[in-house]
């Protein structure tokens, strides 16, 4: 029957598997760095503390200073160009009202400059002379990100720059105008040169069909920034600003996607981050010549490039199997071996025994060609207890990287495969799209290809698969395991959406307004319920553990509820770990360690 928990955190017991678990759940991490204005200094996020915060440390190395002591968690950060101040974007509760506050880099002098309410709000970036912030917020309408300028010392918010329904960010500014990023419908966006000065907006990027645009930003009467317009892979570009829409291709590969990009200030050079088959390759390009040079990379996945002002120096988050988990690594100067800058603790755990996944392969039912990232155990018995997970998004990418509860549970002797069905990002245009709306069906018969190929590589004992998967990786569980009843022994759903009518009435107005072309429109017939898991739960005999934020806006808590109620009056074993100062996944500390021994303990109990 259903029993809901209140998670408050776990400390260590004699008993093995929190004791264990525990330890890789606590493993650390930093990322988003950011340089000082000159350069001698990056402030990151790290959990070092057991709840994300802002630190900052000497570009050489050595002990780093806290800048941050919230109770909330810090998610995002940027130091100032003038040096004075670090911008942070705080999550109240862990929640995406998230806050924009500033600092001074000692820790002092600490002021919020949005309103602290339900509201989202979104830092996008400093102006040039460092007494501006720019940022987007859904202060004057939740279905909006509109843009506003924020001036540093009387906190004063600007008129509306530009208003958008659904998301937009400003990436680029000029004493006259900004560069504006719009996000109308998943898979589709625009840029825009907005007057600052009157409502004048001029489309930069004109197109038919699905596109997008990220990225941007100006240099000498062009706009640069990714684009897979009028392509299948994301490619490296500049578009004129007089509103024609020609795209120039700048830099593209045939085998890789671009999928993030760094400028310099002065627009003299770009960092290129390649998706290669699910790892990371970086190159760095001098925008006069086309010149482009190869930075070798320490782990199979890196993030968050990031210049020094001057452009001396290169920082980036790096981890994976073969490094841990994210950290800090620093080119010193282009063409020489990056080094690491920060070192996550890992008590108790041997790095140098993280499993390494391997690439698999193999066909959907209707003979489209997927893959997915295996991890077996060292000492794993085939076939044994094999865990399918699935990845959120839709539009994401399952990637070789260090996940911790993978980890947990391959200490454990429990086996992961984590796919990438069609939707997820990396593999083109037309595979990102082939599960929109109605062809939504198709992907979730690609659960059954994934239960299907695992065994009949003899790793699966078939009567001992699980599945999991968080935010639309959730909605994935729970239509696994309504749909393919029989296959799944035991299911773990985290922060999931299981009817996508209460998803559209009590998620963000926002996140509703450009999710219409992914799942469907309310007002158009019952393709959501047919979708929707909860109309099929009669089906359910699967052992289902529940996961959910408390404070989650994007897949609100009602669907946890739905899915325990739902489950528990039909006598299938059911449990809710609720976290009460959680939103959408957990970054505290110990409740990232109770989820994973939770986790863990439900695999183990049900696949034996």
């Amino acid at each position: 029957m259903a029993q809901t928990v209140m998670a408050r955190g776990s400390t260590p017991t004699a008993d093995d598997l929190e004791w264990e678990v525990g330890l890789l759940a606590k493993v650390g991490y930093c990322i988003g760095p950011s340089f000082s204005a000159n350069g001698d200094r990056v402030a990151f996020i790290s959990d070092i503390s057991g709840i994300p915060q802002a630190w900052a440390v000497g570009v050489e190395g050595g002990w780093p200073d806290r800048v941050s002591a919230l109770e909330d968690q810090v998610v995002g950060l940027e130091w100032s160009p003038r040096g004075d101040r670090i911008a942070l974007v705080v999550a109240p509760g862990g929640g995406l009202n998230t806050q924009i506050y500033v600092v001074r880099p000692n820790g002092s002098d600490l002021r919020r400059l949005t309103p602290g309410g339900k509201e989202n709000n979104a830092f996008s970036r400093w102006s040039a002379d460092g007494r501006t912030l720019f940022i987007t917020s859904s202060r004057d309408d939740p279905s909006h990100w509109d843009a506003f300028a924020v001036d540093l010392e009387s906190g004063a918010w600007s008129e509306p720059i530009a208003r958008t329904r659904g998301i937009a960010r400003i990436h680029d500014d000029t004493a006259s105008s900004v560069l504006l990023f719009r996000v109308l419908a998943r898979g589709d966006s625009d840029m825009y040169l907005v007057d600052r000065r009157t409502p004048l907006e001029t489309r930069l990027t004109p197109h038919d069909g699905q596109a997008q645009y990220w990225e941007g930003r100006l240099r000498d009467g062009w706009m640069l920034c990714g684009t897979n317009a009028e392509r299948e892979r994301n490619a490296f570009a500049r578009i004129p600003i007089d509103g024609s829409g020609r795209v120039d291709i700048l830099a593209e590969r045939d085998d890789a996607e671009l999928e993030q990009i760094a400028y310099t200030d002065d627009r003299g050079r770009a960092a290129l981050v390649w998706n290669v088959a699910g790892r990371s390759e970086l190159e760095v390009m001098d925008l006069s010549t086309g010149a482009r040079t190869g930075i070798a990379v320490p782990a199979e996945g890196i993030a968050g490039p990031t210049w020094s002002r001057d452009g001396r120096r290169l920082a980036f988050v790096a981890s994976g199997p073969s490094v841990g988990p994210p950290d800090i690594w620093i080119v010193d100067e282009i063409g020489r071996t990056a080094r690491r800058l920060t070192r996550s603790p890992h008590p108790g755990v041997d790095l140098s025994r993280l499993v390494v996944p391997r690439l698999e392969h193999f066909v959907a039912a209707d003979g489209l060609q997927l893959s997915g990232w295996l991890y077996v155990p060292r000492t794993f018995v085939a076939p044994g207890p094999v865990v399918l997970s699935f990845h959120g998004g839709p539009e994401a990418q399952e990637r070789p990287s260090f996940n911790r509860t993978y980890e947990a549970l391959l200490s454990r002797g429990i086996a992961v495969f984590a796919p990438n069905v069609r939707g997820s990002s990396g593999f083109g245009k037309a595979f990102v799209h082939l599960d929109d709306r109605e062809k939504r069906f198709d992907g979730v018969r690609d659960i059954a290809a994934c239960v299907d190929h695992v065994v009949q590589i003899g790793v699966a004992d078939p009567t001992r698969i699980g599945i999991t998967g968080g935010s639309y990786g959730g909605y994935m569980t729970m239509a696994g395991i309504t749909e393919f009843p029989e296959r799944f022994a035991a299911a773990v759903c985290v922060c999931g959406i299981v009817n996508f009518r209460t998803f559209f009435q009590k998620t963000e107005p926002w996140m509703a307004a450009i999710s219409k072309s992914e799942y469907g429109d309310p007002d158009e017939g019952d393709l959501l319920d047919r979708l929707s898991p909860i109309h099929r739960m009669d089906r359910v005999r699967t052992p289902t553990l529940v996961l959910h934020g408390a404070n989650d806006t994007n897949c609100p808590v009602v669907e946890a509820e739905q899915m325990v109620d739902e489950i528990g009056r039909r006598g299938v074993p059911v449990e809710l770990v609720l976290f009460p100062d959680e939103g959408h996944g957990f970054l505290k500390t110990a409740n990232r360690v109770r989820a994973a021994v939770e986790t863990v303990r439900w695999f183990e109990r049900h696949l034996g």
